[in-house]
């Protein structure tokens, strides 16, 4: 049994910073790692699949090279170059994060697997870690739970007599699918599927509830043309079954029939790794396993925080690690933190706050500005004109409650949006802002120069997006 000041089980992107400000404050620290260092976003998330979207983003703007006056030829893959590239650059990374968890004084790195036994009183919560050596015993009074989500398998009959593939497994491929299935039309399901059409595949995605389902429907419909323009069949439909089909696979739709193909991919969303720590926790869950916790991460046991993905409080890696930062700094809490995301599609998808049906459901005075993408010069000149920016404002607060920009930069651009909602900058601010031109973020004062009421769902779609005024030049 060896006692600790602290134990860190999971060194995702929030546990390693809580283990080495620990470290520093010279308090001896444990953290305990069931796989590798760095969590989902650096093995088989954010770090990796946008290494590898930028392969496939290259070969895109490659074989569009003539519309720019530049002749390359016929343009070839390499597949396993590219994935190659992918895997030297994460390695580089997971060994810095490795080498500084080992060598830092004060804290010891257990590779293991752990199981939480929680002291409802919260003064000595011990922790069980089980390793190619055998069984270690750990105790403390304050454990951090950083310990992910994993993808979630959907209950489809068959599928667990074919080789499925998650994220882990696809990245893991060295040689192209030929046919890629992808059983979802999330965020996950669109990048990949995007990729690898780029790459050569084929490309199926079988999408139940439509692909960016959370997103607004003229926003989906941007994104439906885009991918079928790039050559990727879209399947509106819940797979019914799925089955071996010759070497491949053949997934049953009930709505279309069957659809085959050489891998299927299941991206069909998350659920928390809470569940691999044991059934004696005692930690409060919600309906689907997400740790409940209060504004600084505090779990209904005593003692034990649950930072990142676990907590259900956004399934990010600048969620999870923005978590670890507010708990090292009280009195910071997480209440009223404006969550601004990305989809890395090409072009991205950036979002924060509200769509506009949510708007409409508010029952508040909100109003939007929108330009369509063509209509940005920056866009045009770089020949990137899908898409659209739009944002929402209460005009009688001056309120911003959210913005979708589909298109060019979104992903950073959005963040403009971002950080005026959290700093609570009234609309007419960033109205009256000076822009840089020419850049897509040039766009904010015009469009919240012509604010105009939420349009009816029901009513037939306008084109007035494309003549909206634009800056000078």
């Amino acid at each position: 049994m060896t006692r600790y000041d602290a134990v860190v089980i999971g060194a995702g992107q929030a546990g390693p910073s809580v283990a080495f400000t620990y470290a520093g404050q010279g308090k001896r620290v444990a953290v305990v790692e069931m796989a590798q260092p760095g969590g989902t976003c650096l093995n088989h998330g954010c770090r990796p699949t946008k290494a590898l979207r930028a392969s496939a983003v290259v070969a895109h703007s490659a074989r569009r090279a003539a519309e720019f006056g530049v002749h390359v030829g016929e343009v070839r893959v390499d597949y396993g170059q590219a994935i190659g590239r992918v895997h030297t650059l994460i390695d580089g990374m997971r060994a810095s994060l490795q080498h500084s968890l080992d060598t830092t004084e004060g804290i010891d790195y257990v590779h293991g697997r752990a199981t939480l036994v929680g002291d409802p009183e919260g003064r000595e919560h011990r922790v069980l870690v089980t390793t190619d050596e055998g069984e270690q015993e750990l105790t403390t009074s304050e454990v951090f739970l950083n310990v992910g989500t994993r993808a979630a398998i959907p209950q489809i009959e068959g599928l667990d007599t074919v080789p499925y593939l998650t994220e882990i497994e696809l990245l893991a491929l060295t040689e192209l699918p030929e046919h890629l299935v992808i059983v979802g039309g999330g965020y996950i399901g669109l990048e990949f599927g995007q990729m690898f059409r780029r790459f050569g595949s084929e490309v199926t995605i079988i999408a139940g509830g439509g692909i960016a389902a959370r997103e607004d429907p003229d926003v989906q419909q941007i994104l439906a043309d885009l991918f079928e323009s790039e050559g990727i069949t879209i399947v509106s439909g819940r797979p019914s079954s799925v089955r071996r089909d010759g070497s491949g696979v053949a997934v049953e739709v009930p709505e279309v029939g069957t659809v085959t193909g050489s891998h299927v991919l299941v991206a069909t969303g998350r659920r928390s790794n809470t569940d691999l720590l044991g059934p004696d926790t005692g930690l409060a869950m919600d309906e689907r396993g997400f740790v409940t916790t209060d504004e600084r991460y505090g779990s209904s046991v005593p003692g034990v925080v649950a930072l990142g993905d676990m907590n259900g409080r956004g399934a990010f890696t600048h969620t999870s690690y923005q978590d670890g930062d507010i708990y090292l700094h009280p009195p910071r809490t997480v209440a009223g933190r404006v969550t601004t995301y990305a989809m890395f599609t090409d072009p991205p998808l950036g979002r924060v706050g509200w769509t506009t049906q949510q708007a409409r459901e508010s029952g508040r005075n909100i109003q939007k500005g929108e330009i369509a993408m063509s209509s940005v010069s920056r866009a045009r000149l770089e020949s990137e004109e899908t898409g659209v920016m739009r944002v929402l404002v209460d005009v009688d607060t001056e309120e911003i409650v959210g913005a979708t920009i589909l298109g060019l930069q979104a992903d950073d651009v959005v963040q403009v949006v971002g950080v005026a909602m959290q700093a609570g900058v009234p609309y007419t601010t960033v109205r009256d802002a000076l822009p840089i031109h020419p850049t897509v973020s040039e766009f904010f004062p015009t469009i919240l120069a012509a604010l105009e009421p939420l349009d009816d769902p029901d009513a037939e779609p306008e084109e007035a997006a494309a003549t909206t005024p634009s800056p000078a030049g």
